[in-house]
């Protein structure tokens, strides 16, 4: 037991290093002048009143939360290394198992942090706004991206996130025609900017009494929810806006007046809708503001100049596009097109457990 007490001391001195070495890669000195400086703004005279007052906040919330949480994982390191070092000492067997179980956490805690260095794009500190839309195939398509809606907000719960529905389609038998969520936390945008893409399901069917093995996709958007300060300005004239009444998993108490907003934003062919909430002005503005993001991130990720250089280029739902590949028979694993990496237990990926192919995706993206 003292051994692995031997062991235990020998790899929090490494980690103890990397998270040393984590205070210049979160850039600890610039965090801190960065907060002084935001809270000399906060203390300003009319703060309150200023426009971007909210946005000062955030990040003043944020860098703080970012050292707060350095400091924490530092001050883990070293009290589990002078626990090793006590119980070595003093031939004490009873804190292995604490000492063990510390040392899991932190490497835990050290690679959390290590990735989120990784997070440096514009929006990466966003919240995310999810889409899922099924491709052709029918009642099997459409159970497949409800699904992948399900993956996410598992996802998100594990994570601590907070999920809000927006819109909801039902499927005709089964499934959905196209749901869309906001997940707000700390840098969703930037870990599930991964899943924007294809995503390709193989499988023996439920809904075919053959018993045979169907080949399905559903498409998923990722974009970041972006502020009021966003300079997007849309055209009365490039909106097609129209107003139906809700359905699905809203709630009845939604499905009574059409409240429900869709607009088409016809340069693009973009389209977003929102249900869930209290009133037809609320879904509009909501609406608006997704596809102000919406129009944002194409325009940051296809490096273009202004908003009317989008072209609304659709990658098809189909076979060869897919940037992931979910096989449930005759074998089970879940495999990433774009990085090679794979997981076999199929069941915790449709749980939720997709960090490391989020992981895998932002290594390889440095």
């Amino acid at each position: 037991m003292i051994v692995q007490l031997e062991e235990a001391k020998y790899k929090l001195l490494e980690l103890s290093d990397a998270v040393k070495e984590l205070a210049s890669a979160i850039k600890i000195d610039k965090l801190t002048a960065k907060i002084e400086e935001l809270e000399e703004q906060t203390a300003a005279p009319g703060f309150w009143e200023m426009e971007g007052s909210g946005k000062i906040l955030q990040d003043l919330k944020r860098a703080k939360d970012k050292i707060e949480e350095y400091n924490s994982l530092k001050a883990q390191t070293e009290d589990a290394l002078t626990l090793a070092e006590m119980g070595i000492e003093e031939n004490d067997e009873s804190v292995v198992d604490e000492v063990l179980a510390e040392v899991a956490e932190i490497e835990k805690g050290e690679e959390k942090m290590r990735l989120e260095t990784l997070l440096s794009g514009e929006y990466d500190g966003c919240n995310a706004i999810v889409s899922l839309h099924p491709g052709a195939g029918g009642t099997e398509a459409q159970d497949w991206a409800q699904m992948l809606y399900r993956m996410y907000t598992r996802w998100a719960e594990r994570h601590g996130y907070t999920v809000k529905l927006l819109d909801w389609l039902d499927g005709e038998e089964a499934g959905i025609k196209s749901a869309t969520i906001l997940i707000e936390g700390d840098n969703v945008y930037g870990y599930l900017k991964s899943e924007h893409g294809v995503h390709r399901l193989v499988r023996v069917s439920p809904f075919d009494g053959s018993g045979r093995r169907h080949t399905s996709f559903a498409s998923v958007e990722v974009t970041p929810e972006l502020d009021d300060s966003t300079d997007i300005e849309l055209k009365a004239e490039d909106l097609e806006i129209t107003a139906h009444r809700a359905s699905g998993a809203g709630g009845q108490h939604i499905n009574k007046t059409d409240s429900a907003i869709r607009i088409v934003h016809k340069p693009t062919g973009i389209v977003v809708g929102c249900q869930t909430e209290r009133s037809q002005l609320q879904n509009k503005e909501t609406a608006l503001k997704m596809l102000k993001s919406k129009l944002a991130e194409i325009k940051a990720r296809e490096n273009l100049e202004k908003i009317e250089d989008i072209r609304g280029e659709k990658t098809n739902i189909e076979w060869g596009s897919q940037i992931r590949s979910y096989v449930f028979m005759p074998y089970t694993l879940a495999k990433d097109s774009r990085t090679a990496y794979e997981d076999g237990n199929i069941t915790a990926v449709m749980d939720g457990e997709i960090d490391g192919f989020i992981n895998a995706y932002l290594k390889m993206k440095v």
